[in-house]
């Protein structure tokens, strides 16, 4: 699909059959969304500068994803996309400055590329050049992962909040409930590893197109740029401390499943040690000597039966009293 953007905010769908003679001077945007061989080449022929293959986006040299050729300057970024479910995935997107147009290769829907075309209509006036309309598009891309970002401290929030609970109410869990939250933790790890990656890439290619004259010479231009590169930064600083949350949860909460696991063994091994010594007075009363002056008494039965009961509440209390249970 080929959508063309105009200046006034109006989009417009390119056909390839009939194919245009050429663009119109006021299309500042050429949207081409999983685009076929047919309308690759159909782009490629009116505006006159050859576009990026898949193959080609999916390179990680700078060198292939950053740099200038036939008057256009090329670049791709990794933008992340299905944040909503389980596995989030990141998609490389083409961005291509020429003759003051914008043009855009993608194979994904990221949520930000329909935000910006939403908001469109209420930037008239001020994406009269490509440079311009990149600027904005970029700073929708980085609202919308700031955007992920505030989502995923509010499950981080919500799920520490259910870890860390009260000795009662971890009374009260279901079987491996602290396993199933690793589940969960992975997937955040997830989130914010990919998160992190974009921002990665974004600024990498805010700082090349800084260097270029296009934006240079354009005063809003470069100053949104700036704008835009600040706050990758600070995105970044914030994923990394949103990481480190996750970090800490993963540790605490492998450390809850061990303390679990040691108060289980505990308990095992105090119920060995307990029964250990009426199983001594069992084990002597046992014996097959023919001189054990209790066999012949009358309250010899009864008698070793408190011996064994005794024997085992001794160390129950002496545990008890040493807070080992």
């Amino acid at each position: 699909m080929i959508r063309a953007y105009r200046r006034d905010g109006s989009v417009e769908i390119i056909d390839t059959e009939p194919a245009p003679g050429e663009f119109s001077e006021d299309i500042i945007w050429i949207d081409l969304i999983k685009p076929t061989l047919g309308e690759e080449h159909l782009v490629e022929r009116l505006i006159g500068i050859p576009l990026p293959t898949p193959e080609e986006l999916k390179d990680i040299e700078p060198s292939s994803r950053l740099y200038v050729e036939h008057e256009a300057i090329y670049m791709t970024a990794s933008l992340i996309y299905r944040t909503d479910s389980t596995y989030p995935l990141l998609t490389d997107v083409a961005f291509i400055l020429h003759r003051g147009r914008l043009i855009t290769i993608r194979y994904a829907e990221p949520k930000s590329f329909a935000l910006f075309s939403a908001s469109l209509l209420r930037l008239n006036g001020q994406c009269d050049t490509g440079a311009k309309l990149f600027g904005h598009l970029l700073e929708t891309i980085v609202d919308r992962t700031a955007e992920i970002l505030e989502t995923l401290a509010s499950r981080l929030d919500a799920l520490s909040i259910t870890v860390f609970v009260n000795r009662k109410a971890a009374k009260r869990r279901p079987p491996r409930f602290l396993e199933d939250k690793l589940l969960d933790i992975a997937g955040h790890h997830q989130m914010v590893s990919k998160l992190r990656d974009s921002l990665v890439s974004l600024s990498r290619l805010v700082i090349f197109l800084q260097a270029q004259p296009v934006v240079r010479r354009e005063e809003d231009a470069a100053e949104l740029y700036i704008i835009v590169a600040r706050d990758i930064q600070s995105l970044g600083e914030h994923a990394a401390f949103v990481g480190n949350n996750i970090t800490f949860m993963l540790d605490a909460s492998l450390g809850l499943i061990n303390v679990e696991q040691n108060a289980i063994i505990k308990i095992f091994s105090i119920a060995s040690v307990v029964f250990l010594p009426p199983t001594l007075v069992a084990s002597i009363y046992g014996m097959n000597f023919e001189v054990m002056p209790e066999l012949a008494w009358n309250f010899g039965y009864p008698m070793a039966l408190f011996a064994m009961l005794l024997s085992a509440i001794i160390p129950f209390l002496f545990f008890r009293w040493k807070g080992w249970l």
